[in-house]
């Protein structure tokens, strides 16, 4: 037998007259027990009215903007078996909860004593560190969800009130302003670039950014943006591994090579990329998940300043090469990449890239990552330090190592370790042998 149930607005302390901001059912609606009907909002807290038992909305008695106290006509429902109402009629009362401040409703028990002694210590409490925005404890639930900062919506509801229509909205328009994005991260809303007429300051010349200048900051940019860099700092003694390499390029010159620190670096840098597999991934989205692409080969790209711009080609296999081969490859990219002429393929592939400053100068720096890459060494210029050793200070030549990273992929310790072993091959180049 068919029974149509009145649902009243319960014991809600001594509150009377309290604004209907929400009613969040219609016609024809099979809601469940606990399933929230209607929001109430009085002057410190926000208030869902929870269906008392399951079935089917019948009529709705009540509007936004309505206001109404204890024993108010809300709606009627169709009550479904007994079976599925075991849970009759309880009092609402509000709760904060854990993770925003917010009010939401539950149900209990306990009569009219416990529920407005809660009521009250809850609106004594409520909303103090709450958001500002103006939404129901279910539109905060399913903003939470979906992640969305309630904050960035805007409400078209009563008051200006946020409704799940509005949060639905928001995220249709985010996902169309980040179709190009690759999903590690979101639309930045950031304030316009101030446009300032400069000429009336004095005089100006304006200059055309090169290509290369132009896509390599729309890379440089991004990067910066979406990757969290950290950047651990080192020094690497070279004394013995520069008396090495003068030495060695006495023996080369007849070859018409120059060993320069940077092919040594690549050698040693290699064999700490073996100890330390993280530092040779990438980060991949799928579309459903992010991954780790750990790469089982040692691309190592370095930057070349050019006059049109900075440009990063490629050694490949660099673990199955000897130190004179990788100082030839370094010099004929470096001619190819400074006449212009580089290919598109002489500058794919790269597993970990390096920046050297060690001809122009400075003590450090933070270099970029080269996104997918997780991980950029920069190198700058060696000098002669005091180094105690054996009781005593003793000069020696000491290389500047900055190492930024990804802190998504690599944390503090790792990328400790990884300089500290890369430092420790430097002093003694055999270790790049083991």
């Amino acid at each position: 037998m068919v029974e149509i149930k009145q649902v009243l607005i319960p014991d809600i302390g001594d509150f009377k007259d309290v604004p209907v901001i929400e009613v969040l059912v219609k016609t024809g609606d099979q809601v469940k027990s606990e399933d929230p009907l209607i929001s109430l909002e009085s002057d410190k807290a926000t208030i869902e009215i929870p269906a008392p038992f399951t079935g089917v909305i019948k009529e709705i008695n009540v509007k936004p903007g309505d206001k109404v106290s204890e024993g108010a006509l809300i709606l009627s429902i169709e009550a479904a078996d007994r079976a599925e109402n075991a849970v009759t009629d309880a009092p609402v009362v509000l709760d904060k909860a854990e993770e925003s401040g917010e009010v939401v409703v539950e149900s209990v028990v306990d009569p009219k004593k416990a529920v407005v002694e809660r009521i009250e210590k809850s609106l004594s409490e409520s909303f103090v560190s709450s958001p500002k925005a103006h939404a129901g404890p279910s539109v905060r639930r399913f903003a939470r969800e979906l992640g969305v900062n309630l904050g960035l919506v805007t409400g078209s509801g009563l008051k200006q009130r946020i409704l799940k229509e509005d949060v639905q909205a928001f995220v249709k328009a985010e996902l169309s302003k980040s179709q190009g994005n690759d999903g590690f991260g979101a639309t930045l809303n950031l304030l316009p670039w101030p446009q300032v007429d400069f000429a009336k300051f004095g005089p100006i010349k304006l200059k055309s950014l090169s290509r290369i200048q132009q896509i390599t900051g729309a890379n440089l940019h991004r990067n910066w943006v979406m990757i969290p860099h950290v950047t651990q700092f080192d020094v690497a003694d070279i004394t013995d591994l520069e008396a090495l390499r003068k030495e060695s390029n006495k023996s080369t010159d007849k070859d018409n090579v120059k060993l320069t620190l940077l092919a040594f670096l690549m050698k040693a840098l290699t064999a700490t990329l073996k100890e330390f597999p993280t530092f040779n991934a990438s980060l991949d989205n799928n579309g459903n998940e992010v991954n780790l692409v750990m790469k089982h080969y040692f691309h190592l790209g370095f930057a070349v300043d050019t006059p049109q711009g900075l440009v990063v080609p490629v050694i490949k296999d660099v673990d199955q090469k000897g130190v004179i081969l990788i100082a030839k490859e370094l010099s004929r990219l470096s001619i190819l990449a400074r006449e212009g002429k580089l290919k598109p393929t002489d500058m794919q592939g790269a597993s970990f890239t390096v920046s050297s400053l060690g001809g122009i100068g400075g003590t450090a720096f933070t270099p970029i990552i080269n996104a997918p890459e997780v991980a950029i060494l920069g190198l700058s210029r060696a000098n002669v330090q005091p180094v105690y050793r054996d009781n005593q200070f003793v000069p020696r030549l000491m290389l500047p190592l900055s190492l930024s990273y990804d802190h998504r992929v690599i944390d503090g310790a790792s990328a400790a370790r990884f300089t500290t072993h890369l430092a420790n091959v430097l002093t003694d180049m055999r270790l790049a042998l083991l």
